[in-house]
Protein backbone atom coordinates (compact mmCIF):
# COMPACT_ATOMS: atom_id res chain seq x y z
CA UNK A 1 0.00 0.00 0.00
CA UNK A 2 3.03 2.36 0.81
CA UNK A 3 4.78 1.18 -2.60
CA UNK A 4 1.39 2.13 -4.41
CA UNK A 5 1.52 5.61 -2.74
CA UNK A 6 5.24 6.59 -3.24
CA UNK A 7 5.22 5.15 -6.72
CA UNK A 8 5.34 7.88 -9.24
CA UNK A 9 1.50 8.83 -11.53
CA UNK A 10 3.24 7.25 -14.74
CA UNK A 11 4.37 4.35 -13.24
CA UNK A 12 0.61 2.97 -11.82
CA UNK A 13 -1.11 0.66 -13.98
CA UNK A 14 -4.07 1.95 -15.85
CA UNK A 15 -7.32 1.43 -15.03
CA UNK A 16 -10.13 -0.76 -17.03
CA UNK A 17 -11.98 1.43 -19.51
CA UNK A 18 -9.45 4.46 -18.69
CA UNK A 19 -7.93 6.39 -21.97
CA UNK A 20 -4.48 5.52 -23.25
CA UNK A 21 -1.88 7.77 -21.96
CA UNK A 22 -1.53 10.82 -24.26
CA UNK A 23 -4.52 10.34 -26.23
CA UNK A 24 -6.44 14.16 -26.88
CA UNK A 25 -9.74 13.52 -26.10
CA UNK A 26 -11.04 16.86 -25.52
CA UNK A 27 -9.62 18.11 -28.46
CA UNK A 28 -11.71 15.45 -30.90
CA UNK A 29 -14.97 16.13 -28.90
CA UNK A 30 -14.47 19.89 -29.76
CA UNK A 31 -13.61 18.99 -33.37
CA UNK A 32 -16.92 17.20 -33.72
CA UNK A 33 -19.06 19.87 -32.23
CA UNK A 34 -17.40 22.24 -34.54
CA UNK A 35 -17.73 19.91 -37.77
CA UNK A 36 -21.64 19.51 -36.07
CA UNK A 37 -22.10 23.34 -36.18
CA UNK A 38 -20.56 24.06 -39.48
CA UNK A 39 -22.87 21.00 -40.98
CA UNK A 40 -26.42 22.69 -39.46
CA UNK A 41 -25.24 26.47 -40.82
CA UNK A 42 -24.22 25.21 -44.45
CA UNK A 43 -27.78 23.83 -44.75
CA UNK A 44 -29.61 26.77 -44.01
CA UNK A 45 -27.43 28.97 -46.47
CA UNK A 46 -27.46 26.16 -49.12
CA UNK A 47 -31.21 24.67 -48.70
CA UNK A 48 -34.34 26.79 -49.39
CA UNK A 49 -36.35 25.75 -46.66
CA UNK A 50 -38.62 27.62 -44.46
CA UNK A 51 -40.54 24.59 -42.51
CA UNK A 52 -36.57 23.62 -41.66
CA UNK A 53 -37.01 19.86 -42.92
CA UNK A 54 -40.08 19.45 -40.77
CA UNK A 55 -42.71 17.29 -42.67
CA UNK A 56 -45.73 19.42 -44.41
CA UNK A 57 -48.76 19.54 -46.62
CA UNK A 58 -50.69 21.98 -48.45
CA UNK A 59 -54.69 21.75 -47.97
CA UNK A 60 -56.91 24.14 -49.98
CA UNK A 61 -59.63 26.02 -47.63
CA UNK A 62 -62.86 27.19 -48.90
CA UNK A 63 -65.88 28.76 -47.37
CA UNK A 64 -69.12 30.13 -48.74
CA UNK A 65 -68.88 32.97 -46.39
CA UNK A 66 -67.60 36.08 -46.56
CA UNK A 67 -66.69 37.45 -43.30
CA UNK A 68 -64.81 40.95 -44.31
CA UNK A 69 -66.63 42.23 -47.76
CA UNK A 70 -64.05 44.87 -47.58
CA UNK A 71 -61.00 42.92 -47.87
CA UNK A 72 -63.56 39.91 -50.40
CA UNK A 73 -63.14 43.31 -53.00
CA UNK A 74 -59.43 43.88 -52.35
CA UNK A 75 -59.16 39.92 -53.40
CA UNK A 76 -60.94 40.12 -56.31
CA UNK A 77 -59.63 43.12 -57.68
CA UNK A 78 -58.85 46.94 -57.31
CA UNK A 79 -60.63 48.87 -55.34
CA UNK A 80 -61.35 52.92 -55.81
CA UNK A 81 -61.87 54.61 -52.49
CA UNK A 82 -63.09 58.55 -53.40
CA UNK A 83 -62.22 61.00 -50.60
CA UNK A 84 -64.53 63.76 -48.75
CA UNK A 85 -64.83 66.14 -51.26
CA UNK A 86 -64.10 68.09 -48.40
CA UNK A 87 -60.91 66.73 -47.46
CA UNK A 88 -59.61 66.55 -51.33
CA UNK A 89 -56.60 67.80 -52.56
CA UNK A 90 -57.15 71.25 -54.61
CA UNK A 91 -58.55 70.12 -58.44
CA UNK A 92 -59.79 66.40 -57.37
CA UNK A 93 -62.57 65.21 -59.28
CA UNK A 94 -65.24 64.35 -56.13
CA UNK A 95 -67.69 61.38 -56.90
CA UNK A 96 -71.07 62.75 -56.44
CA UNK A 97 -73.07 62.73 -53.72
CA UNK A 98 -76.73 61.61 -53.86
CA UNK A 99 -79.81 63.31 -53.64
CA UNK A 100 -81.53 63.94 -50.79
CA UNK A 101 -84.23 61.55 -50.37
CA UNK A 102 -88.22 63.66 -51.57
CA UNK A 103 -90.06 64.80 -49.24
CA UNK A 104 -93.12 62.91 -48.27
CA UNK A 105 -96.47 63.62 -50.11
CA UNK A 106 -99.28 64.46 -48.04
CA UNK A 107 -102.16 61.61 -46.83
CA UNK A 108 -105.57 61.92 -48.65
CA UNK A 109 -106.19 64.78 -46.12
CA UNK A 110 -103.55 66.54 -47.30
CA UNK A 111 -101.28 66.18 -43.72
CA UNK A 112 -98.11 66.10 -44.77
CA UNK A 113 -96.16 62.95 -42.76
CA UNK A 114 -93.39 65.47 -41.84
CA UNK A 115 -95.42 67.86 -40.00
CA UNK A 116 -97.22 65.17 -37.96
CA UNK A 117 -96.51 63.31 -34.55
CA UNK A 118 -97.96 60.38 -33.41
CA UNK A 119 -99.93 60.17 -29.42
CA UNK A 120 -102.01 58.49 -27.83
CA UNK A 121 -105.04 60.39 -28.84
CA UNK A 122 -103.72 60.22 -32.52
CA UNK A 123 -101.62 62.74 -34.67
CA UNK A 124 -100.97 66.21 -33.71
CA UNK A 125 -99.15 68.76 -35.68
CA UNK A 126 -95.36 69.53 -34.94
CA UNK A 127 -92.58 71.08 -36.41
CA UNK A 128 -90.34 69.08 -38.84
CA UNK A 129 -86.96 68.23 -38.51
CA UNK A 130 -86.32 71.37 -41.49
CA UNK A 131 -88.36 73.97 -39.17
CA UNK A 132 -91.17 73.77 -41.83
CA UNK A 133 -93.99 74.78 -39.31
CA UNK A 134 -97.89 73.80 -39.96
CA UNK A 135 -98.54 77.84 -40.00
CA UNK A 136 -96.80 78.29 -42.84
CA UNK A 137 -97.26 74.79 -45.10
CA UNK A 138 -101.56 74.85 -44.48
CA UNK A 139 -101.90 78.29 -44.76
CA UNK A 140 -103.27 79.71 -47.70
CA UNK A 141 -100.87 81.81 -50.22
CA UNK A 142 -102.16 85.53 -50.63
CA UNK A 143 -101.48 85.48 -53.84
CA UNK A 144 -99.95 89.19 -53.88
CA UNK A 145 -102.86 90.56 -51.82
CA UNK A 146 -100.21 91.98 -49.35
CA UNK A 147 -97.84 93.31 -51.52
CA UNK A 148 -100.78 95.02 -53.71
CA UNK A 149 -100.85 97.90 -50.59
CA UNK A 150 -105.13 97.44 -50.98
CA UNK A 151 -106.64 97.51 -47.61
CA UNK A 152 -107.65 93.87 -47.04
CA UNK A 153 -109.98 92.13 -45.28
CA UNK A 154 -110.08 88.62 -43.46
CA UNK A 155 -112.85 86.43 -42.58
CA UNK A 156 -113.30 83.49 -40.45
CA UNK A 157 -116.51 81.09 -40.32
CA UNK A 158 -116.62 79.62 -37.59
CA UNK A 159 -118.59 76.60 -35.75
CA UNK A 160 -118.06 74.23 -38.82
CA UNK A 161 -117.88 70.80 -38.72
CA UNK A 162 -121.07 69.39 -36.54
CA UNK A 163 -123.45 69.61 -39.09
CA UNK A 164 -121.69 67.66 -42.46
CA UNK A 165 -124.42 68.54 -45.01
CA UNK A 166 -124.55 72.29 -43.87
CA UNK A 167 -120.26 72.77 -43.87
CA UNK A 168 -120.12 71.21 -47.10
CA UNK A 169 -123.16 73.97 -48.44
CA UNK A 170 -120.70 76.81 -46.63
CA UNK A 171 -117.72 75.02 -48.52
CA UNK A 172 -119.20 75.21 -51.96
CA UNK A 173 -120.65 78.53 -51.64
CA UNK A 174 -117.96 80.74 -49.72
CA UNK A 175 -114.80 82.20 -51.66
CA UNK A 176 -111.43 80.27 -51.17
CA UNK A 177 -109.86 83.25 -49.63
CA UNK A 178 -112.24 82.61 -46.53
CA UNK A 179 -110.79 80.92 -43.87
CA UNK A 180 -112.70 78.16 -42.15
CA UNK A 181 -113.09 77.11 -38.20
CA UNK A 182 -113.60 73.69 -37.30
CA UNK A 183 -115.05 72.42 -33.57
CA UNK A 184 -113.40 69.49 -32.72
CA UNK A 185 -116.63 67.40 -32.47
CA UNK A 186 -117.93 66.65 -35.78
CA UNK A 187 -118.43 62.95 -36.79
CA UNK A 188 -117.18 63.51 -39.91
CA UNK A 189 -114.45 65.94 -39.34
CA UNK A 190 -111.56 64.52 -41.14
CA UNK A 191 -113.51 64.23 -44.69
CA UNK A 192 -115.33 67.47 -44.27
CA UNK A 193 -111.79 69.45 -43.49
CA UNK A 194 -110.33 67.11 -46.40
CA UNK A 195 -113.18 69.05 -48.48
CA UNK A 196 -112.47 72.41 -47.38
CA UNK A 197 -108.91 72.60 -47.61
CA UNK A 198 -109.08 70.72 -51.54
CA UNK A 199 -111.81 73.52 -52.22
CA UNK A 200 -108.94 76.34 -51.22
CA UNK A 201 -109.83 77.17 -47.89
CA UNK A 202 -107.12 77.27 -44.85
CA UNK A 203 -108.63 75.72 -41.87
CA UNK A 204 -108.49 76.67 -37.83
CA UNK A 205 -108.96 74.13 -35.27
CA UNK A 206 -111.41 76.09 -32.44
CA UNK A 207 -110.02 75.29 -29.13
CA UNK A 208 -113.15 75.08 -26.42
CA UNK A 209 -111.76 77.17 -23.29
CA UNK A 210 -113.26 78.16 -19.97
CA UNK A 211 -116.15 81.11 -19.86
CA UNK A 212 -116.90 82.97 -16.80
CA UNK A 213 -119.97 81.57 -16.28
CA UNK A 214 -118.97 78.15 -16.85
CA UNK A 215 -120.59 75.38 -16.57
CA UNK A 216 -123.64 76.83 -17.37
CA UNK A 217 -121.89 78.31 -20.66
CA UNK A 218 -120.38 75.02 -21.45
CA UNK A 219 -117.90 74.76 -24.73
CA UNK A 220 -118.16 71.62 -25.04
CA UNK A 221 -116.21 68.09 -24.15
CA UNK A 222 -112.16 68.60 -23.08
CA UNK A 223 -112.77 71.94 -22.50
CA UNK A 224 -110.05 73.58 -20.72
CA UNK A 225 -110.40 74.81 -17.48
CA UNK A 226 -108.26 77.44 -14.54
CA UNK A 227 -107.32 75.60 -11.40
CA UNK A 228 -106.32 72.22 -13.68
CA UNK A 229 -103.11 70.88 -13.96
CA UNK A 230 -100.81 71.86 -16.30
CA UNK A 231 -100.33 67.72 -17.73
CA UNK A 232 -104.41 67.74 -17.37
CA UNK A 233 -105.03 70.89 -19.60
CA UNK A 234 -102.03 69.36 -22.39
CA UNK A 235 -103.77 66.34 -22.27
CA UNK A 236 -107.35 68.05 -23.38
CA UNK A 237 -104.96 70.00 -25.83
CA UNK A 238 -103.67 66.91 -27.10
CA UNK A 239 -106.95 65.23 -27.65
CA UNK A 240 -108.51 68.66 -29.66
CA UNK A 241 -105.33 68.65 -31.78
CA UNK A 242 -106.04 65.08 -32.92
CA UNK A 243 -109.63 65.39 -34.32
CA UNK A 244 -108.09 66.18 -37.64
CA UNK A 245 -105.02 67.70 -39.39
CA UNK A 246 -104.17 69.99 -41.73
CA UNK A 247 -105.01 73.27 -39.98
CA UNK A 248 -102.34 76.13 -39.71
CA UNK A 249 -103.46 77.59 -36.25
CA UNK A 250 -106.28 77.52 -33.09
CA UNK A 251 -109.00 80.06 -32.93
CA UNK A 252 -111.06 80.36 -29.44
CA UNK A 253 -114.21 79.25 -28.53
CA UNK A 254 -115.32 81.53 -25.51
CA UNK A 255 -112.44 81.38 -23.35
CA UNK A 256 -113.29 84.64 -21.20
CA UNK A 257 -111.94 83.47 -17.91
CA UNK A 258 -109.16 80.70 -19.24
CA UNK A 259 -107.63 83.35 -21.25
CA UNK A 260 -106.94 85.94 -18.37
CA UNK A 261 -105.21 83.93 -16.81
CA UNK A 262 -101.58 83.63 -17.21
CA UNK A 263 -101.12 80.60 -15.14
CA UNK A 264 -103.44 78.68 -17.13
CA UNK A 265 -103.12 79.99 -20.61
CA UNK A 266 -99.41 80.54 -20.44
CA UNK A 267 -98.43 76.44 -21.21
CA UNK A 268 -101.02 76.06 -23.84
CA UNK A 269 -99.50 79.07 -26.31
CA UNK A 270 -96.15 77.71 -25.38
CA UNK A 271 -97.10 74.44 -26.85
CA UNK A 272 -98.46 76.36 -29.95
CA UNK A 273 -95.57 77.47 -30.28
CA UNK A 274 -93.42 74.76 -29.89
CA UNK A 275 -95.39 73.08 -32.61
CA UNK A 276 -95.11 75.95 -35.06
CA UNK A 277 -98.88 76.93 -35.07
CA UNK A 278 -101.02 80.46 -35.12
CA UNK A 279 -103.45 81.60 -33.10
CA UNK A 280 -106.35 83.70 -33.79
CA UNK A 281 -108.04 85.47 -30.94
CA UNK A 282 -112.10 86.15 -31.60
CA UNK A 283 -111.77 89.56 -30.06
CA UNK A 284 -114.80 88.80 -27.21
CA UNK A 285 -112.62 89.73 -24.62
CA UNK A 286 -110.37 92.54 -23.26
CA UNK A 287 -108.73 90.35 -20.81
CA UNK A 288 -107.02 88.21 -23.31
CA UNK A 289 -103.66 87.97 -22.34
CA UNK A 290 -103.31 86.26 -26.14
CA UNK A 291 -101.24 89.19 -27.57
CA UNK A 292 -98.46 88.99 -24.68
CA UNK A 293 -98.05 85.33 -24.43
CA UNK A 294 -98.26 84.82 -28.16
CA UNK A 295 -95.55 87.32 -28.47
CA UNK A 296 -93.29 85.89 -26.13
CA UNK A 297 -93.30 82.82 -27.43
CA UNK A 298 -92.84 83.27 -31.23
CA UNK A 299 -96.46 81.95 -32.29
CA UNK A 300 -98.14 84.01 -35.12
CA UNK A 301 -101.38 85.97 -33.99
CA UNK A 302 -104.18 88.45 -34.83
CA UNK A 303 -107.47 89.22 -33.11
CA UNK A 304 -110.11 89.97 -34.86
CA UNK A 305 -111.97 93.28 -34.61
CA UNK A 306 -115.77 92.15 -35.62
CA UNK A 307 -118.46 89.89 -34.81
CA UNK A 308 -119.90 90.39 -38.00
CA UNK A 309 -123.13 88.31 -37.59
CA UNK A 310 -124.17 89.31 -33.94
CA UNK A 311 -127.82 89.43 -35.57
CA UNK A 312 -128.19 87.35 -38.11
CA UNK A 313 -130.40 89.45 -40.20
CA UNK A 314 -129.16 90.18 -43.91
CA UNK A 315 -129.45 94.30 -43.25
CA UNK A 316 -127.01 93.70 -40.00
CA UNK A 317 -124.87 91.43 -41.95
CA UNK A 318 -124.19 94.21 -44.43
CA UNK A 319 -124.33 96.86 -41.60
CA UNK A 320 -121.01 94.92 -40.02
CA UNK A 321 -119.56 94.06 -43.00
CA UNK A 322 -119.55 98.16 -44.17
CA UNK A 323 -118.23 98.77 -40.55
CA UNK A 324 -115.40 96.03 -41.25
CA UNK A 325 -114.56 98.22 -44.61
CA UNK A 326 -114.18 101.05 -43.22
CA UNK A 327 -111.73 99.90 -40.45
CA UNK A 328 -109.33 98.13 -42.78
CA UNK A 329 -109.39 101.27 -45.30
CA UNK A 330 -108.50 103.04 -41.64
CA UNK A 331 -105.80 100.50 -40.89
CA UNK A 332 -104.81 98.95 -43.99
CA UNK A 333 -106.68 95.70 -42.61
CA UNK A 334 -109.04 94.24 -40.71
CA UNK A 335 -110.25 90.85 -39.93
CA UNK A 336 -114.54 89.44 -38.69
CA UNK A 337 -115.44 86.75 -37.19
CA UNK A 338 -118.84 85.31 -38.44
CA UNK A 339 -120.67 81.73 -37.53
CA UNK A 340 -121.42 79.33 -40.11
CA UNK A 341 -125.71 80.18 -40.23
CA UNK A 342 -126.81 79.76 -43.82
CA UNK A 343 -127.68 83.28 -43.54
CA UNK A 344 -124.35 84.36 -43.37
CA UNK A 345 -122.81 82.19 -45.33
CA UNK A 346 -124.99 83.17 -48.54
CA UNK A 347 -124.76 86.90 -47.18
CA UNK A 348 -120.99 86.67 -47.22
CA UNK A 349 -120.65 85.08 -50.14
CA UNK A 350 -122.86 87.85 -52.25
CA UNK A 351 -120.46 90.93 -50.64
CA UNK A 352 -117.20 88.98 -51.23
CA UNK A 353 -117.87 89.10 -55.16
CA UNK A 354 -118.28 92.77 -55.11
CA UNK A 355 -115.59 94.02 -52.63
CA UNK A 356 -112.43 94.53 -54.92
CA UNK A 357 -114.73 96.84 -57.27
CA UNK A 358 -114.41 98.64 -53.89
CA UNK A 359 -111.01 99.02 -53.97
CA UNK A 360 -110.08 96.23 -51.01
CA UNK A 361 -109.11 92.60 -50.82
CA UNK A 362 -110.13 89.70 -49.28
CA UNK A 363 -107.19 87.89 -47.67
CA UNK A 364 -106.82 84.37 -45.92
CA UNK A 365 -106.25 84.77 -42.21
CA UNK A 366 -102.91 83.88 -41.68
CA UNK A 367 -102.07 86.80 -44.24
CA UNK A 368 -103.18 88.76 -41.08
CA UNK A 369 -101.50 86.86 -38.49
CA UNK A 370 -97.87 87.87 -36.87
Amino acid sequence: MANDLSTPLTGRKRRAGAAPAGFPLARVLLGVLVLGAGAIGARLLLVDDPDGGRPSREVAITTTRSGNEVASAVAQGPVTITADPEQSPAGAQAAARPAPATAALPDPAGVLPDLSEETAEGPIPRISATGETPFRAYARPDNGAVASGRPMIALVVTGLGINEQGSLQAIEQLPGEVTLGFAPYGKTLRSTVAAARADGHEVLLELPLEPFDFPQNDPGPHTLLTGETTQSNLDRLFWLMARFGGYAGVLNNMGARFTASGADFAPIVEELGARGLGYLDDGSSNRSLAPQLAGSNKVPFARADLMVDANPAEAAILSALGSLEAKAVENGSAIGIVSALPISVSTIAKWSSELESRGLVLVPATALMK
